[in-house]
């Protein structure tokens, strides 16, 4: 494993086949895992029918809970001696309807709350109470009340489903499902919030295939919200435009460099002086079997061989991320490897990385990766995203993006040859 100084100009293949049909390398990739839900099915869908029927029967239990409390605040009102009141009860049930049911149902628990606390006050005799006409007043206006929480909770639900949709759309816009693979290389990509919720961050994948072979880049901008977003896609956009020009990953590094700075000078503040993006490089001859890599102060990715052995690929020199190239310049380090078929490229963001257990202790993927052998790159990203969630119990601090390369020894779509026999005719 030797580092390369590279000033741009050494190329790596001179292939330069698109796909089948001439088409960008984004047309027909598979679905990817989006926060904590997928676009498609992946590993562990039996243990995700579970889950979902866990969440069926509780939601089947909350929904007919304001219908249990009024129930319960009968009985207890003919079970309990006198100067015992069951208001908490009635006045309780249109607060949780309001939260857990629709318009109409919030409306009928807070009338039938408000009919059965009547007719238990007529049947008993004491609906001319003071007491008993001041809970039944309060009973009225807590439902009100109930009814006006219910109006805000679904106007505020549908605002929340809009946006989430929208998130997605611009998930799939900046991070489109990456191709199956090119030739005897095969691709995988997956994307996790931290947030349930939150569909898109600044965690960035991308795969390009020129004239030099097929290039891919993984990296984490700095920031979060809508600005983490737009550098997402300045760097994207740039790279797909220049790994098709540029001959060597040096080269292409500069042109990423230059596509943010052009964009921090539209900024203010602090997001000028300190937006930059980590990123790792790869690029990889489609049939000549050598990686190449440019580290850009971004985690390590792991190589796994052909009988599994695994090896973190660190830079001899560590440089600085994009963006930073006001502190200095300096030639960037190109490490080459050996990139034989059965061997797979797993690079990550620092979601991974920095992922701790209970006892405070950093996730290390190359220690959890050693010695395992997988049938493809799909494997390999669906083992790494179940191991890391198990290893933290759950609890992921940051979003994560894995993206993994597989040499195979047939083209994609082209079954293995059956073997041969010495004595055949």
């Amino acid at each position: 494993m030797q580092p390369v100084r590279e000033d741009g100009t050494r190329g790596a293949g001179q292939d330069g086949r698109r796909n089948g049909h001439g088409q960008a390398p984004y047309g027909n990739g598979r679905a990817y895992r989006v926060g904590s839900h997928a676009l498609e099915p992946a590993a562990g869908g039996r243990r995700a029918d579970v889950a979902n029927a866990g969440e069926r029967r509780v939601g089947w239990a909350l929904r007919w809970l304001p219908a249990t409390l009024i129930v319960v605040g009968a009985l207890f009102y003919w079970a309990t001696p006198e100067g015992l009141t069951s208001s908490p009860f009635f006045e309780s049930a249109p607060l949780v309807a309001a939260g857990l049911l629709s318009l109409r149902a919030t409306v009928v628990t807070a009338v039938t709350a408000v009919v059965v606390d009547v007719l238990l006050e007529v049947g008993n005799g004491t609906a001319d109470y003071s007491e008993s006409i001041i809970e039944m007043i309060s009973q009225c206006v807590i439902g009100g009340l109930a009814i006006g929480m219910n109006v805000l909770i679904q106007r505020n639900y549908r605002r929340l489903t809009s946006a989430r949709h929208v998130a997605v759309a611009a998930q799939r816009a900046v991070l489109p499902n990456p191709p199956d693979g090119f030739g005897t290389l095969r691709v995988a990509a997956r994307y996790q919030a931290a947030d349930a919720d939150a569909r898109i961050g600044g965690d960035l994948y991308a795969v390009q295939e020129g004239p030099h072979g097929v290039r891919c880049i993984v990296g984490d901008v700095r920031g979060k919200g809508l600005e983490a977003v737009e550098s997402v896609a300045v760097v994207i956009g740039a790279f797909r435009e220049a790994a098709e020009e540029e001959a060597g990953l040096a080269g292409l590094a500069r042109r990423l460099e230059r596509a943010l700075q052009r964009q921090e000078t539209g900024r203010s503040g602090l997001d000028r002086v300190e937006g930059f993006t980590t990123a790792v490089l790869a690029e990889v001859d489609r049939e000549g079997g050598a990686l190449r890599l440019l580290n850009r102060g971004h985690p390590a990715p792991v190589l796994l061989g052909p009988d599994g052995a695994g090896r973190t690929l660190q830079p001899h020199e560590h440089a600085l991320p994009l963006g930073m190239g006001d502190l200095g310049t300096w030639p960037d380090e190109v490490m080459e490897v050996a990139f034989p078929p059965g061997a797979v490229l797993v690079l990550f963001t620092d979601g991974v990385t920095e992922a701790r257990n209970k006892a405070g202790v950093f996730y290390d993927p190359l220690t959890r990766l050693d010695g395992q052998v997988f049938d493809g790159p799909h494997e390999v990203l669906d083992t790494l995203l179940a191991d890391v969630t198990r290893y933290t119990g759950g609890r992921v601090a940051d979003d994560m993006a894995l993206f993994a390369l597989a040499r195979s020894r047939a083209p994609l779509g082209v079954p293995p040859a059956p073997p041969t026999s010495e004595h055949a005719p």
